[in-house]
């Protein structure tokens, strides 16, 4: 980090909180700080879904997922386009009819008070736990890679976005985050073009692609049906349907970005919008990773890429470094051999002993995380997190690794201010204002509102500062959100579809349903990504037998 990187870095991210918060300064009453005044056009409400859901988590964790596994993760979203099109068919019409401020307000008018508080306070508890991963990815990686204490980072990020967040409400959210998607995709594609720029020259774009797939890092379809294989067409199209029908239809972090349009068209427009453009966007992040792969491929890379792992073996005893050396050793000759044979020619003899040697080199690296565990438990050995941004600083001119920095950043603030935004509107309207006797006026409950984010806040920060690295930051999220949203939306399809199945019973079949997928999850008896439509059917199933069995005695 050069002094040019922290201008661009700091006058980015400043930007972005002081013209939020000085566009959208003195919301007077709910519906201007909740919805955003319904001003919302059909663009800005697509690029705030996409940013919403778009975290720092996606552009650290993605490439590096990329890396390892390759282009597969992409299915993950293939069931997000159907996803958009039965919500701008079925909820967003419901939601714009009723004029609700959350969308667990519908709950109560259909069911009861009881389900409605139920289905808010899963809402919050999961979306609560996000909202410190989302403050606590960038932070982890960033302290790891540039020596920053992790707490202080964790506090920066979480005070950036609380100000303006509880300054402006939602118009302050979608206003920002038009400038973070700016950011974040200016930034992607200078990374992307770089990298390119970075290759011999004789391998072209083209010549990149087929050494990627000599690794198999291009295989984006999986027709399987393993229920061990995460990532498939079924799990993206079943699967993958239904968490998005959660999260973008039951969601308030993304139902108060839409809620906020200017009319139902525009709601529906900019739904649609994100769904055209969301799978070419993560495809493209998978093809940032892919490139860097390939860039590695010609260039030294180390033999674990988390920072921490190397200072962890530097402090150990003389016997586990010369170890460690002759892994490092090993891995650099498999390096060099695969680059002359890559030069070679990429003919079936040689793609073959390239394949023989990436397994050698994944042996190795088991290796090496063993011996970094046995040294220090406490590091981090998963390092698919750290490839990206171990690829920016290491290679980028200066002042881009400042807006490489700010991309990332960008993208922690916008994805928490809308999730701190909606658990504080959620807070307010669904919990305090309806289950308080005294009517207050508008302006009471606009501060109520903005206490209940800066408390979010608050406990997000408290989150991150406590959270610790799972498998890989971004299925973390995925599996959080899984837990719950398949219940969630199962109780909203039950209040649109099965009109006869009343509130009491939903009620007692959302808990049971609840812990069942708990102890699923916990069991690990299937993928994540099934628990949604798991969850969804059986709360669904449980309240139709509760409610037929209560009517026949």
């Amino acid at each position: 980090m050069q002094i040019v990187d922290w201008i661009v870095l700091s006058i980015t991210l400043l930007f972005i909180v002081l013209y939020g918060a000085w566009k959208t300064r003195g919301s007077k009453n709910v519906e201007d700080y909740i919805k955003g005044g319904n001003e919302s056009k059909w663009w800005t409400i697509g690029l705030s879904v996409m940013a919403t859901q778009a975290s720092a988590i996606t552009f650290l964790s993605t490439p590096g997922q990329a890396f390892h596994s390759g282009m597969g993760f992409v299915q993950f979203y293939f069931g997000l386009p159907i996803a958009m099109v039965i919500i701008c068919l079925v909820f967003i019409p419901i939601y714009h009819r009723l004029k609700v401020y959350t969308a667990y307000e519908y709950l109560e008018g259909r069911f009861d008070q009881k389900t409605r508080t139920l289905t808010a306070i899963l809402f919050l508890i999961q979306r609560g736990l996000a909202a410190g991963i989302t403050i606590f990815a960038p932070a982890i990686i960033l302290s790891a890679v540039l020596g920053w204490d992790l707490v202080t980072l964790n506090i920066i990020i979480g005070v950036l976005v609380i100000i303006y967040t509880v300054s402006g409400g939602t118009k302050a959210v979608s206003v920002t985050q038009k400038q973070q998607m700016a950011v974040i995709f200016a930034g992607m594609f200078v990374a992307f073009y770089l990298i390119l720029q970075y290759l011999p020259d004789d391998i072209t774009f083209t010549k990149a692609l087929e050494i990627a797939g000599t690794s198999d890092k291009m295989k984006v379809l999986d027709f399987s049906w393993d229920l061990n294989n995460r990532y498939t067409v079924w799990t993206g199209i079943l699967g993958g349907t239904f968490l998005m029908l959660s999260y973008f239809g039951t969601d308030q972090s993304q139902v108060q970005r839409y809620l906020s349009g200017k009319s139902l068209r525009e709601s529906q427009l900019g739904l649609i919008f994100n769904g055209l453009l969301k799978v070419p966007m993560q495809f493209f992040i998978l093809l940032v990773g892919v490139m860097v792969f390939v860039f590695y491929q010609f260039n030294p890379s180390p033999l674990n890429f988390n920072p921490k792992s190397g200072e962890a073996i530097a402090n150990s005893n003389l016997e586990t470094i010369e170890q460690y050396v002759k892994l490092e050793e090993q891995h650099r000759f498999i390096e060099g051999r695969k680059k002359a044979l890559i030069f070679e020619g990429l003919t079936p003899e040689n793609v073959a002993q390239i394949q023989e040697f990436n397994e050698q080199d994944k042996v190795l690296k088991e290796e090496a995380k063993t011996i970094i565990s046995e040294v220090d438990p406490l590091v981090e050995t998963n390092d698919k997190d750290y490839v990206f941004i171990h690829f920016i600083l290491n290679n980028l001119p200066k002042g881009l690794i400042g807006l490489l920095l700010a991309v990332i950043l960008s993208a922690a603030m916008s994805s928490t201010a809308s999730e701190l935004n909606a658990l504080g509107g959620t807070t307010a309207i669904d919990l305090y204002k309806r289950n308080t006797k005294i009517e207050y006026s508008e302006e009471h409950y606009v501060k109520m509102s903005k206490w209940f984010t800066l408390g979010w806040g608050i406990l997000a920060i408290l989150v991150a500062c406590i959270a610790d690295l799972f498998d890989n930051l971004i299925q973390l999220v995925n599996i959080i959100g899984s837990i719950f949203y398949g219940n969630v939306l199962g109780i909203f399809l039950l209040a649109f579809f099965i009109k006869y199945v009343k509130g009491n019973a939903v009620f007692v079949a959302a808990i049971i349903t609840q812990l069942i997928i708990i102890a699923v999850w916990y069991i690990d008896l299937l993928p994540y990504l099934w628990l949604n439509a798991l969850g969804c059917g059986l709360v669904m199933l449980l309240a139709t037998l509760i409610q037929t069995f209560s009517k026949e005695n």
